[in-house]
């Protein structure tokens, strides 16, 4: 198994460009594909791309706050003790991985920026507490654990696809209307699947433990740790508080920030109690985090320093929706879609489709490296087919989504801020995860065909 992650590692590093460049390759993809098969004129074409450049822009917001938000309250002073003192639980090699990939997975089914970005963090404070009790561990392999949460993410409560279906106001709901939870990430097919994930890619992982002579040390000091050794708060003290302006002091006023909470949850504790984790969308979940995060941080000054941090590991988000938008105007506007739509249909029947839905969508998300971006390019041609083959809505929703997150483990997007907190290349970790893709993609296969 290391060997065939190894082969896989390898081939991604070489032939998997920059998700940017997929961005734009798709782009021409799809613009090529309307010119030859509908009857739009370039100058058309291009009027429809345009068209469509700016229709995702609220979509893209909510999508940038999922980022910041998970990645603030991932690194709050409270998170960051939890995850050492989990870490601590390692008592050798093996259970290093498991409590790291476990750890991952739970995080990314809870909300997929805390599972990347905490599960990042938990790999490399996993890998700095066994050094230090001279536990040997393969660092690579502990931070490919940490990339499990991507791979489950969107079977989760933060699943763009199923919480967008299930926010009014949504890009299909003339067409579909609202889609409950119930009938999409709480279906019995994906309950298994999260089930399977989190017993399986632990075990996988472990059985990919090298020998002890075989394992690479850390490599790294204590200073080097993104967790900053102490976990503190960052607070000034009280002379540097007093040295300060009334103004600046503001930030750093706990009164300030547990009043902003404390109205947040007036709204927050009576919507989650009469909707529940089933009514859930988009906005909530974010409101959920934002006032989880500052309550956890404590003050303005600390949770806007860990927000700006998020920000930049959102910035190929940001620019990447408009291009994403434009495909959708494309396939939209030029009739593009409907082709794409009867060739599903033509190929296949009310029992295969959902799995060679999956199977699209995780070659689309080599392409497409976001589930909400992929979702608005995919989402119209899926729901297009379930309608015509008689196939519930919330099926379609989900082949997306749990084809969507398993090629995240070839796909070194997202893996971006993983890399840069473990300091390592993508070749190092992407074989490893490779291996749990493929598990991944057998699980949920007989899961949506069998128990849909």
């Amino acid at each position: 198994m290391r060997r065939f992650g190894n082969a896989l590692a390898a081939f991604s590093t070489r032939w998997v460009p920059d998700a940017f460049v997929f961005a734009i390759i798709l782009s021409a993809l799809v613009f090529g594909m309307a010119l030859f098969l509908t009857d739009r004129t370039p100058i058309e074409l291009v009027g429809d791309w345009y068209g469509g450049f700016w229709n995702l822009l609220e979509f893209g917001m909510q999508m940038t706050l999922v980022l910041v938000t998970g990645y603030a309250l991932a690194s709050s002073p409270p998170a960051r003790r939890g995850i050492a003192w989990l870490a601590g639980r390692a008592r050798g090699p093996l259970s290093a991985v498991a409590i790291t990939a476990l750890g991952a997975a739970l995080l990314g089914i809870v909300h997929w920026g805390l599972g990347l970005i905490a599960g990042a963090l938990l790999a490399v404070e996993v890998a700095r507490s066994c050094k230090e009790r001279g536990i040997k561990v393969h660092f690579p392999l502990l931070a490919a654990a940490g990339y499990t949460g991507l791979m489950v993410w969107h079977s989760g409560l933060s699943g763009s696809a199923p919480l967008l279906v299930n926010t009014p106001g949504h890009f299909l709901e003339d067409q579909i209307g609202l889609i409950p939870l119930s009938e999409t990430i709480f279906q019995p097919f994906n309950l298994v699947f999260l089930v399977v994930m989190l017993i399986g890619a632990p075990l996988l992982l472990m059985s990919m433990t090298p020998k002890p002579e075989e394992s690479e040390e850390i490599g790294r000091t204590d200073d080097d740790s993104p967790l900053g050794g102490g976990g503190g708060t960052g607070r000034p003290t009280a002379t540097e508080l007093r040295a300060l302006s009334p103004a600046q002091r503001l930030m750093h006023s706990r009164i300030l920030v547990y009043a902003v909470v404390a109205v947040g949850l007036v709204h927050l504790l009576p919507a989650l109690l009469s909707n529940g984790i089933v009514g859930m969308d988009i906005n909530l979940l974010n409101f959920t985090f934002l006032m989880a995060g500052l309550g956890l941080h404590g003050t303005l000054a600390s949770y806007s320093s860990a927000a700006a941090e998020g920000a930049k590991n959102a910035s190929a988000v940001i620019i990447q929706f408009p291009f994403y938008a434009g495909i959708m105007g494309i396939m939209d506007s030029s009739g593009l879609l409907a082709v794409i739509t009867q060739w599903f249909i033509d190929f296949s029947t009310p029992f295969s489709y959902p799995f060679w839905a999956l199977i699209s969508a995780c070659l689309v998300n080599l392409a497409v490296p976001s589930g909400g971006g992929q979702w608005a390019v995919q989402g119209p041609v899926v729901i297009g087919a379930t309608e015509s083959l008689g196939i519930e809505p919330g099926v379609g929703v989900m082949a997306v989504g749990m084809g969507d997150q398993l090629t995240n483990g070839i796909q070194p997007f997202w893996a971006l801020p993983l890399l840069a907190l473990t300091k390592l290349r993508a070749g190092k970790i992407l074989g490893y995860s490779a291996v749990v893709m493929f598990f991944g993609i057998i699980v949920a296969s007989l899961c949506i065909t069998f128990l849909t």
